[in-house]
Order: C-alpha cells, then sequence, then structure tokens
C-alpha cells in the first residue's frame, strides 16, 4: 500500500472535451489512491482523541481542556479549508496534497513527545493545518475520477477518513496504550507512505484531472435556480451539517469516558466501543453516496439524519450491550447524510468545486470543534451522561431537509440527454 500501480496503470490516453459524461468513466485506481490516503489520514488524526485518557492522566487535564485541543484541531482544520479552495479553483496545485502529508507528520511526531499543554496545542493545530488543505483536494480529485458516479466517488473516498477513524483508536489501544506516547511516533511512517501514493496522485491531477473537471462542469451544469434560492439552500445544508457533525464530534471525543464512567470498562475496552461508532459511521458513508446516486440526495439527507433519532434518544439510557448496538446504527444511519450533503451543494455551484468543498469540509471540523469544546465545558458542569441526553436531540434539525428545492430532476434529465 506503499505506491499506486505503475504510471501506465493511472494515467489514461489524453482525449478532447467529451459531449457526454457517460463516455467518461470512473478511474478506480485513482479513487482506490485517495481513499487509501484518507484512511492513512484520519487514522493518524483519530490517533489524538484515542489517547485523550492517556494525556489526560499525564498532564492532568479537564474536560474543558480535552474539549480546547479538539478545538485548537478542529478550527485549524476548518478555517483554512474554504481558503485552500478558493484558491485552487483558481490556480489549481496538483501537489498540494503531498505538501499537506508532510504537515500531519510534523504534528505527529510533535504529539510524541507533547509534555506540556502548549506543545500539545502546537501538535494539534500541525495536524489540523494538513488536514485543511488534504480534504478539499481530495475531494475535487474524487470528482475527477468520478465518471459522472458523483455519489459514489465521494463515499469512497469518505469511507476511506470513516474507516481510518476507526482503525485510529484500536492502534491507539494496541500500540499507544501498551508502548506509552513516544509510540504515536509510529504513526508517522503511515504518512511517508502517502506523502509517496499522494505525489503519483498530483501527477494524474496534472496530467488529467484538470481537463476532466473542465469537462464536468459543461456536463453538469447548476440547476435553475435564481442566487438567493442557492443561497438559502447552502445554509439549510450548513444547518443539517452542524446536527450531524456536533453529534459525531462529541461521540468521537467523550465515547471512552461516558463507556467507563456508565460501566466501568477498562479504556482498552472503551476504544473497542467507541470502534464501533466508528466503523458503522464507515458503512453508513458508503451507502450513503451510492444510494443518492439512485434515488436522489434529498431523500438519503431526510431519512440520514431524523431516521437516526430515535436510536440516539435510547442511547444514553440502555446496558452495555444494547449501547453497543445502538452506537453501530446511529453512527451507520447518520453518516450517510454527508456525501449526500456534499453532491448536492457541488451540484448548486459545479463550477465551484474547491470552495464548496472546503466549505462544508471545513464547516463540519469547525463546527465539530466548538461543540466538542461547549460540551466538554457541559460535561465539567454536570456529567458525561447528561451531554450525551442533551446531543440526542440535536437529529431534529433533520426536519430543515424540508426546505431544501428539488434538483434531482434536474440531474435525471441531465443523464437522460
Amino acid at each position: 500500500m506503499s505506491d499506486i500501480p505503475p504510471q501506465a496503470e493511472i494515467n489514461e490516453p489524453a482525449s478532447p472535451p467529451l459531449a457526454s459524461p457517460a463516455v467518461v468513466t470512473t478511474t478506480m485506481t485513482v479513487l482506490f489512491a485517495i481513499c487509501v490516503c484518507h484512511l492513512l489520514n484520519d487514522m493518524m488524526q483519530s490517533v489524538l482523541s484515542a489517547i485523550y485518557p492517556n494525556l489526560k492522566a499525564l498532564l492532568n487535564l479537564s474536560f474543558t481542556q480535552i474539549g480546547l485541543v479538539t478545538l485548537t484541531f478542529q478550527v485549524t482544520a476548518s478555517l483554512l479549508q474554504p481558503l485552500v479552495g478558493l484558491y485552487s479553483d483558481k490556480r489549481p496545485m496538483p501537489y498540494s496534497l503531498p505538501i499537506a502529508m508532510i504537515c500531519t507528520l510534523v504534528g505527529l511526531l510533535l504529539l510524541s513527545i507533547s509534555h506540556s499543554y502548549t506543545l500539545l496545542l502546537i501538535a494539534a493545530a500541525s495536524v489540523g493545518i494538513g488536514s485543511s488543505v488534504f480534504h478539499p483536494e481530495s475531494s475535487r480529485v474524487a470528482r475527477m475520477a468520478a465518471g459522472g458516479r458523483h455519489g459514489f466517488a465521494q463515499s469512497m473516498f469518505q469511507v476511506g477518513g470513516n474507516v481510518g477513524s476507526a482503525l485510529g483508536p484500536l492502534a491507539a489501544a494496541a500500540i499507544v496504550a501498551a508502548r506509552g506516547q513516544g509510540s504515536v511516533a509510529w504513526f508517522a511512517l503511515m504518512a511517508v507512505a502517502a506523502i509517496l501514493i499522494l505525489w503519483r496522485v498530483g501527477t494524474w491531477y496534472k496530467d488529467h484531472g484538470l481537463a476532466r473537471i473542465k469537462q464536468s462542469v459543461t456536463a453538469y451544469p447548476p440547476p435553475a435556480l435564481s442566487r438567493g434560492t442557492r443561497i438559502k439552500a447552502l445554509f439549510v445544508l450548513m444547518v443539517l451539517t452542524f446536527s450531524k457533525q456536533v453529534y459525531i464530534s462529541c461521540v468521537a471525543s467523550y465515547h471512552t469516558f461516558f463507556v467507563i464512567e456508565k460501566f466501568g470498562v477498562s479504556v482498552q475496552a472503551a476504544q473497542v466501543y467507541l470502534f464501533l461508532f466508528l466503523i458503522g459511521a464507515a458503512v453508513g458513508t458508503v451507502a450513503g453516496g451510492i444510494i443518492g446516486d439512485r434515488i436522489g440526495r434529498k431523500l438519503v439527507i431526510w431519512v440520514s439524519i431524523l431516521g437516526c433519532l430515535p436510536f440516539a434518544l435510547l442511547l444514553p439510557y440502555v446496558g452495555l450491550f444494547w449501547m453497543a448496538v445502538l452506537s453501530f446504527i446511529v453512527g451507520t444511519i447518520l453518516s450517510a447524510a454527508f456525501p449526500a450533503i456534499l453532491v448536492y451543494a457541488q451540484e448548486l455551484a459545479p463550477h465551484r468545486i474547491g470552495v464548496i468543498s472546503g466549505l462544508f469540509f471545513g464547516l463540519a471540523f469547525g463546527l465539530g470543534g466548538l461543540g466538542a469544546a461547549a460540551f466538554g465545558w457541559l460535561a465539567d458542569k454536570t456529567s458525561i451522561q447528561f451531554v450525551y441526553v442533551v446531543i440526542s436531540f440535536l437529529p431534529l434539525l433533520g426536519l430543515c431537509t424540508g426546505l431544501l428545492p428539488d434538483i434531482e430532476p434536474h440531474a435525471k434529465r441531465k443523464k437522460a440527454n
């Protein structure tokens, strides 16, 4: 997994712009490459939250301070993303992806030696900066390689991140919990592998991807909506992203503490229960994009966010077994929304893929960080179990989906032509 297959297998013969998107095939080699790199990237990032119990004991941190670490990571991972997307929409940066991974590499090395709260915050910020470049540019590459299967491409890209986030706690339990904080440096080897792969992806981006993204804009023009309607739709999508991401970010940050506090299990066992939630998120991400290509994004958003509400409401009150089952179910249903939300937003403005991708990935990170910090403060004042009761009502915001315009008939007519 340290490199992409030979150049002849990833490159395609240059061709003139195509009249029909059906002629452009999905480039699976490129999609698989960015899926793997997203897995490595988010696995490395999830190590940070997975070792929070270790860091809390080592540095004597409060829940508020842990929330601020998450905020530092997610704010640096969010604020730059729309700016990166805006710049790359005008001046493409094919080799920005390996550069982003170098920032993550530096952050991991700093995390392995962080024996002060200040250095911990710097390490979190460095990993966040790497994400701020990686996510919007990788999402652009996914659309380049989609061949018209935009939901599938975004799901494949995003599921790599979900699987990486799920494996991170297990890796932390197996490596960091056994060998200590310094063993975080071993995860830097993943960053080196990702740099090598992304250099090859950058070459494909430069030689073939740029022509493909221009063909996609021609083949999939925006729907005939007024500027005000588009802005309103984007705002609604941001609210829906808020409802999803704050819930997921709180679970990712505090689920281990919730399980330890309520059921008295070990740190290693708690990380396994967190894995169940995160692997459910991976399953949901795959389903959301593929189903959205077939039945429409809006319906997927409806079912995803509102559909998880009864399970989220039950989760704080059940026993250990059913908590594990419901965690998987909630992660699966709720995570189906994001690829549908992202592709819906990209279809509103197909000529601004970088800005849209940066805005929504950045929004997801930023809102997640703010939510984690706010609910960390609330946990200090009350309890983790009370926080779980409060966040279980967030999926009610899924009712806002009814305010979205119906753009699916436009997409279907375009495919038929």
